[in-house]
């Protein structure tokens, strides 16, 4: 190749190379001029396809400068939104006082150690929030409980989620402000979306409750409402996290309760009434009543994602890991073919009360059935045993609260009950044991003469027991008795919102539904903890007392056989073992069983004293 060939293939390739960079700047320029005034315009950039894009391609909003908040207020809830979504950040819920007297949420031990050891971290709203009335709400510290995980990547309650990211920092305008609702709006080519929330005209007859309506013209696929993630809530040793919808299959009605997901659940055919994603004494229900799709799921949402405040006491006492203490998240779909949904969210307590209110009047005022009431949810490894006998107990506890004022009273009130309507059982099985006392020596003295045959001597003694009408296992049948309403009571003290802050001695039994609590230390003790719990060490020194009143064994130790010898070291080794396990179970439950031992110890002196 000559020299002017060369040069000429040099000329051509950096001309070339030349127009090609002008014509990407120019494309990148034209791209970005788009970009910024495609709020302005719908009209497309200037080599894209006319044709509508797909979810993918569709760019967000610009996010403003900063974020905005808005408050709106009931006697039962404080509720932040942010501009961020166009959804909600913080429901608070007030504790029951002179300035709130409608609530029935009290503090618990948390809330009053994080307003003492963290009150940055225990203020109420999390940030300034703007009110209908142009003036601003400051952060208080304490005085709520904050119903969702108030940390950055925990999701917030009535976001759109979607599988494109864009949707994540969507930035939606206040278009109208009140008193009583807030509407949202934001604008993508080719999608238009519009949030609406409404506080109930009657906040009495649906306290807890939000009315939401959501308008998106435009695609409407693969689109999903958001539950946000609720605040854990730890109970007896672990979290009491619970998922339940409801499905109407034609005149009939079932609440199905789904096992907590390793990642998610989805069932994409089933349309629900409404989904519950509750944290054992709190919960949020989404209740669509117009424009949802068929489907649903439930996301596991990771304790290191989504914190709780509960990590705020585990640099010194090491109570929690953020692995124990995942959350959880509902979504349900909008339906392609309507683009308005209109659903009803509560987020509230899981009181009795609360509950079976919103049902009677949401069966008056649109004739439909919620029940709720069927959120509630008993915890435990026996919750399907002792779910009957925990609602006998809290039947008779009501009853009870309503002459006491007191719940501990009513426990205390409702074992002397069970111990009347047990009368009859428990007295043949206290005499059963008593004539066992007087056969011993009879039987003491037929095991010496058989030493060499115990055949023979077992033969005799069970022809003993037949000949007195003595059972040799009467002893155990008070304690089978009490067994079903022992862990009825448990998982009752784990499930009922009435017992979570309700206190007994002020100081020391603050919540039935935790420890009790004499003193503390800073530090961290393996298995006791940062605590002592006084309750448990008197169950242990009454259930002694009580296996001492009622043995069967001679007085004189010395008489003992090497059986009675057993029996004795069992009943000593089952005291420390109870002792250990009831440690860190809820005071009411200490409560309980100390006050059914005590009556047990009577009710045998009683025995004792009377001809039989």
């Amino acid at each position: 190749m000559d020299k002017r060939s060369l040069l000429f293939i040099i000329c051509v390739t950096t001309a070339f190379m030349g127009i090609k960079s002008w014509y990407a700047d120019k494309h990148e320029q034209e791209l970005k001029a788009w970009k910024e005034t495609h709020e302005r315009s719908s009209s497309p950039p200037p080599e894209a396809s006319m044709e509508a894009p797909s979810n993918d391609e569709i760019p967000a909003e610009e996010t403003p400068a900063s974020e905005q908040h808005f408050f709106l207020e009931t006697p039962y809830q404080q509720i932040v939104f942010s501009s961020k979504g166009g959804a909600i950040t913080e429901i608070n819920l007030p504790f029951k006082g002179p300035n709130y007297p409608k609530s029935v949420v009290l503090p618990i031990e948390i809330d009053r150690k994080l307003k003492e050891e963290h009150p940055n971290k225990d203020q109420f709203p999390l940030v300034d929030a703007k009110k209908a009335d142009g003036s601003m709400v400051q952060p208080s510290v304490g005085g709520y409980y904050p119903l969702l995980r108030r940390s950055i990547g925990s999701p917030s309650c009535l976001a759109i989620v979607s599988a494109y990211p864009e949707f994540a920092a969507l930035t939606f305008r206040v278009t109208d402000f009140t008193e009583r609702s807030i509407t949202f709006e934001a604008r993508q080519p080719y999608r238009t979306i519009k949030k609406t929330f409404s506080l109930p005209k009657e906040p009495d007859r649906f306290p807890y409750c939000l009315d939401v309506e959501i308008t998106i013209e435009g695609s409407r696929k693969d689109l999903w409402l958001s539950s946000g993630t609720p605040e854990v809530e730890w109970l007896a040793g672990s979290s009491g996290a619970a998922l339940k919808y409801r499905i109407v299959r034609g005149a009939s009605a079932s609440v199905e309760r789904i096992s907590l997901p390793k990642t998610v659940f989805t069932n994409s055919t089933l349309r629900p009434d409404w989904t519950c994603n509750s944290n054992g004494f709190f919960g949020i229900i989404l209740d669509p009543l117009q424009g949802e799709g068929p489907g649903f799921s439930f996301h596991r949402i990771s304790g290191e994602e989504a914190l709780s405040r509960l990590l705020l006491f585990n640099e010194a006492r090491q109570r929690y890991s953020a692995e124990d203490l995942p959350g959880y998240e509902t979504r349900i779909p909008f339906s392609p073919n309507q683009k308005t949904m209109r659903l009803r969210l509560f987020a509230g307590p899981f009181a009795d009360s609360v509950l079976t209110t919103i049902d009677a009047n949401s069966l008056e005022d649109h004739a439909k059935p919620t029940n709720y009431l069927s959120c509630q949810t008993f915890h435990g490894w026996f919750s399907f045993v002792s779910e009957p006998f925990a609602r006998f107990l809290f039947f008779i506890m009501k009853l009870l609260h309503k002459v006491f004022g007191s719940w501990a009273l009513s426990i205390i009130f409702a074992t002397v009950v069970l111990r009347v309507l047990l009368y009859p059982l428990n007295r043949w099985s206290l005499r059963s044991m008593k004539a066992m006392q007087e056969v011993a020596p009879i039987i003491k003295e037929i095991q010496e003469r058989h030493k060499k045959d115990p055949t023979k001597a077992q033969m005799e003694i069970m022809a003993l027991y037949r000949e007195k009408k003595v059972n040799p296992f009467s002893g155990c049948l008070p304690l089978l008795i009490q067994m079903p309403f022992l862990i009825g009571m448990f998982d009752l003290l784990k499930s009922t919102f009435e017992l979570r802050g309700a206190s007994f001695i002020p100081g020391w039994i603050d919540d039935l539904s935790a420890p009790d609590v004499l003193f503390e230390w800073p530090f961290h003790i393996p298995f006791i903890g940062d605590e002592f719990h006084l309750l448990p060490i008197f169950l242990g020194a009454t259930m002694w007392f009580q296996q001492y009143f009622s043995s069967t064994l001679p007085k004189n130790s010395a008489e003992w056989t090497d059986q009675q010898r057993q029996q004795r070291a069992m009943g000593n080794v089952m005291t420390v073992v109870m002792t250990v396990m009831f440690y860190h179970f809820p005071s009411g439950l200490n409560i309980y069983w100390i006050s059914s031992m005590l009556l047990g110890i009577g009710q045998q002196l009683w025995t004792n004293r009377k001809k039989m």
